[in-house]
């Protein structure tokens, strides 16, 4: 493969870690707004566990920006899509089964672009991304079958638990002897 072949293989596979880090990008606004909201609603158990899942797409999100940059390519910082805001709790969880499900289906779709363009690094970073999509998928999946079969008795075990995930994530801050 000449110079010029790989580098057109390399901007491709570029393009479809920044179309991830897009969709990461969108999820984690996503989630973080119906972590707040559910937290609001006093559904604290929900409200942790969305944002838990907030953080790992967090992660995913910095997962790629790392390979984009590997590759010398320049991380997106636009979202896939816009917020849905003020969604009520039975409008959540099937919005976010469908959000994951989505993902994965597309994610394996980028996979192939980085297997015809040669690139087994990036192949398995969406490999490995993609079996924690599908994580989220099964609890949101989960958690919407619970609230369409049990509805309000589901919802008043759930309501009034607590929120905290644990103790404060170590941010710069904290790793430099600060707050």
């Amino acid at each position: 493969m000449d110079k010029e072949a790989k580098q057109t293989s390399k901007q491709k596979v570029i393009e479809v870690l920044n179309k991830a880090r897009a969709m990461e990008l969108q999820a984690i606004h996503q989630y973080m707004n119906q972590h707040y909201n559910l937290d609001d609603m006093d559904y604290g158990e929900l409200a942790a566990n969305v944002k838990l899942i907030a953080i790992d797409e967090m992660r995913h999100a910095e997962m790629f920006a790392e390979r984009i940059k590997e590759l010398g390519g320049e991380p997106t910082t636009e979202k896939a899509a816009k917020v849905e805001r003020e969604q009520p709790i039975e409008k959540i969880f099937p919005f976010d089964s469908e959000l994951e499900d989505d993902t994965i289906a597309t994610y394996n779709k980028f996979q192939e672009v980085c297997r015809e363009n040669g690139d087994s690094i990036s192949f398995k970073l969406f490999e490995t991304i993609t079996d924690e999509e599908q994580a989220h998928f099964n609890y949101f999946d989960n958690v919407n079958d619970h609230i369409k079969n049990l509805g309000a008795s589901y919802l008043a075990r759930i309501a009034g638990t607590p929120a905290d995930t644990g103790g404060p994530s170590k941010g710069f801050a904290t790793t430099q002897g600060g707050a």
